[in-house]
C-alpha cells in the first residue's frame, strides 16, 4: 500500500516465440534446482502465526480436489480480509468476531526476498479461506526507484532461478491460490512503475507475461492471476490499458481502492471499473478497499455494499483490516468506530457471499 490514497479486449496478445525457449530453460533450470528439495518436505518451508480459534464460528476448511475452475466463476460474492500478520488465526479471528461473518479470502504480502511460505498457504485453507498472496517484486527496501529489480531485468531472465523455485512449490501445494503480481503498477510508488527503474513503456506487460509463461513452463496452472491496478485517482493520468497483459495472462482484475473523506464509494470506485471494463469483461475483486475514520465513514461503507449489489461483475472484496501503526494512510479498521462497524455487519449480511465449498450450488446468506 502506498503512502497516499490507493489506489479493447487484449484477447488475442502477440504470439510467443520464446515459448521453446523457455520450456528448455526451465528443463535446465528444474535439475539443477532439484537439489534445492529436501526430501523430507519443503525447504522452504515457514512457519505460520497462530493464535485462538473463534468462538464465534469454526471454519470449514476447503475440501482437496478444488480445482482453479471451480472458484473462477463464483456463485455469490467473495468477502475477504487483509489483516496484519494475516493469515495468522489470531487476526482471522478478531476479523470475524467483529464482522459476524468468516472471511474467505485471506491476504498477505510477500516481497522477492522470501520464498513461497507452504505454511501461509495452508493456514489460510485450514482457516476454511482462499489465501490471496500479494506477490511484490522487490527486497526489504520500499525505495520507489530500485534499478535492481527492473522489469526488463525480470522479463529477461534475471529472475528466472527464484521465479521457477517459486512456481514449483505453489505446484507441490496442490490447490489454487490467488496471485497478486506486481500491484498498482499505474502508480508511481513501486519500482515496477513504468516511471521508475529505468522502466520504460512496454515493460510491465513483457515481465507480466514472462513471469505467467515460467509458472505454465512448470505445469503451475493453479493460480489465478490477479492483475491489480490502482483507481485512477492519484495516478496523474497514466491509461490502464497499455499496461494490461491481456485476457490470456489474467483470470480476475483486482482493484484498490479506498475513501479518504468521500461519502460516496461509488464516487471512488466506477470510473476505474469503467475503464477496465472498456478493455475487458474479466471478473473484479476489490483486493484492497477500506475508508479512513471520520463522520462520513459509515455513509461511505453503507455506500460501499449498495454499490456491490448493483455491480455484477464486481465479485467481491477483500478489507484492508490495517491501522496506521500496521501500515495504512489512515486508520482502515472497520470496527473502530460503533457506526461504521454496524454499517459494515448490516452490509455483509445484505450480500450473497459465496458458498463453502465454493461448488456448493446453494447460496448461503453470510457465507
Amino acid at each position: 500500500m502506498p503512502t497516499f490514497p490507493r489506489r479493447v479486449s487484449c484477447s488475442h496478445p502477440p504470439a510467443r516465440p520464446w515459448r521453446v525457449l523457455v520450456g528448455l530453460l526451465v528443463s535446465l533450470l528444474t535439475v539443477t534446482l532439484a537439489a534445492c528439495s529436501s526430501s523430507g518436505g519443503d525447504p522452504f518451508h515457514e512457519s505460520a502465526a497462530t493464535g485462538t480459534p473463534s468462538s464465534r464460528e469454526t471454519p470449514v476448511p476447503a475440501p482437496k480436489g478444488l480445482t482453479k475452475a471451480d472458484y473462477l466463476h463464483p456463485k455469490g460474492q467473495y468477502y475477504g480480509v487483509a489483516t496484519f500478520h494475516a493469515p495468522a488465526r489470531a487476526t482471522t479471528d478478531s476479523a470475524t468476531v467483529a464482522a459476524g461473518v468468516h472471511p474467505r479470502i485471506l491476504e498477505y504480502y510477500q516481497s522477492w526476498n522470501k520464498p513461497f511460505s507452504l505454511g501461509d498457504f495452508d493456514l489460510s485453507y485450514q482457516q476454511g479461506a482462499l489465501p490471496l498472496l500479494t506477490w511484490e517484486p522487490y527486497g526489504t527496501s520500499r525505495a520507489a526507484d530500485q534499478p535492481q529489480y527492473a522489469l526488463k531485468k525480470i522479463a529477461s531472465g534475471s529472475f528466472d532461478r527464484y521465479i521457477i523455485t517459486f512456481a514449483r512449490q505453489v505446484k507441490a501445494a496442490g490447490r489454487p491460490i490467488l496471485l497478486r503480481f506486481a500491484h498498482e503498477m499505474n502508480g508511481d510508488w513501486y519500482p515496477w512503475s513504468e516511471q521508475n527503474s529505468g522502466n520504460a513503456p512496454g515493460d510491465y506487460v513483457k515481465a507480466w507475461r514472462h513471469v505467467h509463461d515460467l509458472f505454465d513452463a512448470v505445469g503451475s496452472t493453479q493460480v489465478i492471476w490477479v492483475w491489480s491496478p490502482n483507481i485512477l485517482r492519484g495516478t496523474n493520468g497514466v491509461q490502464l490499458q497499455p499496461l494490461y497483459p491481456g485476457d490470456q495472462y489474467v483470470d480476475w482484475i483486482g482493484i484498490d481502492g479506498y475513501g479518504t473523506g468521500e461519502k460516496s464509494a461509488r464516487d471512488v470506485l466506477q470510473p476505474t471499473v469503467d475503464a477496465v471494463e472498456s478493455f475487458s469483461g474479466k471478473p473484479i475483486l476489490l483486493a484492497e478497499t477500506g475508508s479512513s475514520t471520520g463522520p462520513q465513514q459509515a455513509e461511505w461503507t453503507a455506500d460501499l455494499f449498495r454499490w456491490l449489489k448493483s455491480t455484477p461483475n464486481v465479485i467481491g472484496f477483500v478489507w484492508f483490516q490495517h491501522s496506521q501503526d500496521e501500515g495504512g494512510r489512515y486508520d482502515y479498521r472497520f470496527d473502530i468506530d460503533p457506526q461504521n462497524k454496524a454499517a459494515y455487519r448490516q452490509g455483509l449480511n445484505a450480500l450473497s457471499l459465496v458458498p463453502w465449498p465454493a461448488t456448493d450450488a446453494k447460496i448461503h446468506p453470510n457465507g
